[in-house]
C-alpha cells in the first residue's frame, strides 16, 4: 500500500466532483438502520477527513485511520478550522490498533481495493472484528471487476486546471486483476512554475464471493451487498459496491 505524498496536496481540489453529502447520507442511512445513531465510529483509510468531518457533524464521535501522513496533515487543518473533536491516527489498515472498541467501521472511496493481497484483506477484516463492539457494523465499498475490466482498464484521465494539471494512465492485468494507477502532476509552485511529480497508485479487483469468503475467513458475519447508494443487490455492471457485515464472537 503507497501513501499518497504529491497527490495529498491537490486530492481535494480534484475530488470536488464526490458528492460527499450524499455519500454521507447513504452511510448515515445503514448505520441507523442498524441501530446506530450515535456513538464512536472509526473512518478507516479516512484521507483528508472530508467523509469524517460530516459525520460528525451528524453526531457520531470520531476516529480517522490512514497510512499518509501528507493526508491526514491537510484532515488535521480542517479539524482546526472546525473545531470537531476528531482523533486522527497514522496506521496502516493492515496493522491499526485501538484504545477500545467502537460501535461501527466504515471504509469507504476504494480504500479496501487498495488492499491488494487476499490474505491482507482477511488481515483488516479480523482486526475491524476485533475492534468492533458485540454485533458491530462494518460498512466498507469496493470498485467492482467490472469497472476495472470495462472502464477503467487501459484509459487515461487528464485534468487541467489553473492550479494544477494531472493525466492518470491506467493499466489493468486481468490475471492478477491488479489496476495501477501512474500518476503525473503538475503543481504550480509560489513562484508562478509548475513543477511535475509523479506517483504509482495500485488497486486490485475483488469479486463479491472473494470479498463473502474474506468476512468468514476472518470470522465476522456477511450481512448484505449493494449496488452503490441503493437497496439494490449488486448487478453484473454494478461499478461500486456496498458491503456489510457484523462482528462475530463477542459476548454481549
Amino acid at each position: 500500500m503507497e501513501a499518497y505524498t504529491s497527490f495529498a496536496e491537490v486530492y481535494d481540489l480534484f475530488m470536488d466532483n464526490i458528492p460527499y453529502e450524499d455519500w454521507c447520507g447513504y452511510v448515515t442511512g445503514l448505520l441507523r438502520e442498524y441501530g446506530i445513531g450515535e456513538g464512536l465510529i472509526l473512518d478507516l483509510g479516512c484521507g483528508t477527513g472530508s467523509l469524517t468531518g460530516l459525520l460528525a457533524d451528524r453526531g457520531y464521535d470520531m476516529i480517522g485511520v490512514d497510512n499518509s501522513g501528507d493526508m491526514l496533515q491537510i484532515a488535521m487543518e480542517k479539524r482546526a478550522e472546525s473545531g470537531k473533536d476528531i482523533l486522527y491516527l497514522l496506521q496502516d489498515m493492515r496493522e491499526f490498533e485501538l484504545y477500545g472498541t467502537v460501535r461501527a467501521v466504515i471504509s469507504i472511496c476504494d480504500c479496501m481495493n487498495y488492499i491488494l493481497e487476499y490474505e491482507d484483506m482477511v488481515k483488516v477484516f479480523r482486526l475491524v472484528n476485533n475492534y468492533l463492539d458485540p454485533k458491530g457494523i462494518f460498512i466498507f465499498d469496493l470498485n467492482t471487476v467490472y469497472k476495472y475490466e470495462a472502464l477503467l482498464g487501459d484509459s487515461t484521465i487528464a485534468e487541467d486546471r489553473e492550479e494544477c494539471s494531472f493525466i492518470w494512465d491506467n493499466y489493468y492485468d486481468k490475471k492478477t486483476g491488479i489496476n495501477e494507477y501512474g500518476l503525473s502532476l503538475f503543481i504550480r509552485e509560489e513562484d508562478g512554475l509548475y513543477r511535475k511529480y509523479t506517483e504509482s497508485h495500485y488497486q486490485k479487483a475483488y469479486s463479491l464471493d472473494e470479498v463473502r469468503k474474506a468476512i468468514k475467513e476472518a470470522g465476522m458475519e456477511f450481512v448484505a451487498a449493494y449496488d452503490a447508494f441503493t437497496r439494490e443487490y449488486v448487478k453484473d455492471n454494478s461499478e461500486r459496491i456496498y458491503v456489510i457485515a457484523r462482528e462475530h464472537g463477542k459476548e454481549q
